[in-house]
C-alpha cells in the first residue's frame, strides 16, 4: 500500500481462547509502523473472568470496542455480533479484518467484513480493493463432524478468507482440498502457542495446588462444547466415569459458566477427595495448572495444543479432533465419550509419559510471520 497513512486493521473476538490467539497479534501489528491496530470485543462470553486482570495476564490493553451482545441460539447470536458490528465496521472503515479461531465471533465478523464497501479503495499484492482483506488466523482446521457448530464456522470462515494462516499441515491440505488457491494459505504456527511462551516456564508446579491442598498427582478436566455439556444423557455419562476416576487421582475441574448451569440442572454435586472444583482461572495459572497435571480430559482444541507442547498426556472427549498433529505428536488421545474408551485412554495415559515435542512452527512467532506477510501483501 502506498503513501504514509496507516494501514487500520480490526481484531474480532468474542471469547477468552479467541483473546489468547489475539494477544500476541495484535502486539506484532501494534509494533509495525505501517499498522494501526483495533480489538473490538463482541462480548460473545460475558464472562467475569474476563476482567482488567485477564488482559494484564495476557499483556494487552482492554478492547478498543465493547459490542455488548449477549448469549442465544447460534443464529440469533451471530446476528446481533453482526447487526452491532456492522455500524462499527462502517465508522472504522478498516482496511484489514482479522478473525480467529471458530466460534460465532468468528463467522459473524467474516460475513460483516465479507459484505463492507469502504468508502476509499487501497492497494494490495491482489490488485485494487474496496472491501477489507478478510484474514482468518487459525484456518484450515477440520472436525469432518457437520454436528458441530464450530465446523460451520471454520468452513464459511475459510471460504469468505482472504488470507489463511494454518497451524499444520494438516490444515493446508484441507484447504487446497476445499480449492483455496495456494497464495492465499500460509502455514505460519500457532499464535496460541505464542501466548504460552510469554507466560514463561509453565512445568512446574502452580501455587494454586496448595490452595487446592493436591501433594501427588492430578488430573485436569475441561468440559463446555454443547454435544457434551447441552445433553443431559452424555454429560451424566461422562461426569459419571470422571467420577469414577477421581477416586484413583484427584480431578481438577475448573468449570465453564455453561457446564456449571448444566450442572446444577442435573443436580450433581462434585466434592473433595475426589474432586475440587474451582472457577474458571485466569490464562497464566490455567497453564501452570495444566504443566503440572498427570493426565488431561477435554473436550477443548486449544487444550489439545497446549499440552502438546507442554508433554502432558490429553484425552479428547469427542469423536474426532481438528488438530491431528496433536494425536501425532504422542500427547493426545481421542477416546471419545464411551466410559470403557475413556477408561482405557485413562490407564494408557498413566502407563507412559509423553515427551514434549513440539510442532514444526509452534515456536512463540507466528504472531510475527503473520505481521511481516500481512505488511508484504499490502505494502507489494
Amino acid at each position: 500500500m502506498s503513501g504514509r497513512s496507516k494501514v487500520r486493521a480490526v481484531c474480532v473476538a468474542g471469547v477468552r481462547p479467541n483473546f489468547v490467539k489475539a494477544a500476541p497479534l495484535l502486539r506484532a501489528l501494534r509494533a509495525r509502523d505501517l499498522f494501526d491496530a483495533r480489538l473490538v470485543h463482541t462480548g460473545q462470553h460475558q464472562d467475569p473472568n474476563l476482567s482488567s486482570a485477564f488482559w494484564r495476564d495476557l499483556a494487552m490493553p482492554p478492547p478498543d470496542v465493547h459490542l455488548q451482545v449477549r448469549s442465544g441460539s447460534h443464529a440469533r447470536q451471530t446476528a446481533d455480533i453482526m447487526n452491532a458490528l456492522d455500524p462499527v465496521l462502517d465508522d472504522l472503515q478498516p482496511q484489514v479484518v482479522v478473525v480467529v479461531g471458530d466460534v460465532n465471533s468468528t463467522l459473524a465478523g467474516a460475513l460483516v467484513a465479507a459484505k463492507l464497501v469502504l468508502r476509499a479503495p487501497f492497494r494490495t499484492r491482489f490488485g485494487e480493493r474496496r472491501r477489507p482483506l478478510l484474514v482468518h488466523v487459525e484456518a484450515g482446521l477440520r472436525s469432518f463432524d457437520p454436528d458441530m457448530p464450530e465446523e460451520i464456522n471454520r468452513r464459511v470462515t475459510d471460504a469468505l478468507a482472504d488470507l489463511l494462516y494454518v497451524t499444520e499441515p494438516a490444515g493446508m491440505a484441507n484447504l487446497a482440498r476445499e480449492g483455496i488457491p495456494a497464495d492465499r494459505a500460509v502455514l505460519v504456527g500457532n499464535v496460541m502457542i505464542d501466548s504460552m511462551r510469554a507466560a514463561g516456564d509453565l512445568a512446574g508446579g502452580p501455587a494454586i495446588l496448595g490452595q487446592l491442598e493436591l501433594a501427588g498427582p492430578y488430573g485436569v478436566v475441561t468440559l463446555h462444547r454443547p454435544g457434551n455439556v447441552d445433553e443431559p444423557a452424555t454429560l451424566r455419562r461422562l461426569i459419571d466415569v470422571l467420577d469414577r476416576l477421581s477416586r484413583e487421582m484427584p480431578l481438577v475441574f475448573p468449570v465453564h459458566p455453561r457446564t456449571a448451569a448444566r450442572l446444577r440442572e442435573l443436580a450433581v454435586s462434585l466434592k473433595p477427595p475426589g474432586w475440587r472444583v474451582i472457577e474458571p482461572l485466569g490464562h497464566s495459572a490455567f497453564l501452570r495448572l495444566l504443566g503440572g497435571a498427570r493426565v488431561v480430559f477435554t473436550d477443548s482444541g486449544g487444550v489439545q495444543d497446549e499440552t502438546a507442547v507442554l508433554g502432558v498426556p490429553c484425552l479428547t472427549l469427542r469423536p474426532g479432533t481438528e488438530r491431528p498433529i496433536t494425536v501425532d505428536n504422542g500427547t493426545n488421545q481421542v477416546v471419545g465419550t464411551a466410559p470403557e474408551a475413556i477408561e482405557a485412554g485413562f490407564r494408557r495415559a498413566l502407563a507412559t509419559q509423553p515427551r514434549a515435542t513440539v510442532p514444526p512452527l509452534w515456536d512463540g512467532r507466528a504472531a510475527e510471520r503473520i505481521a511481516d506477510h500481512l505488511a508484504s501483501v499490502l505494502t507489494a
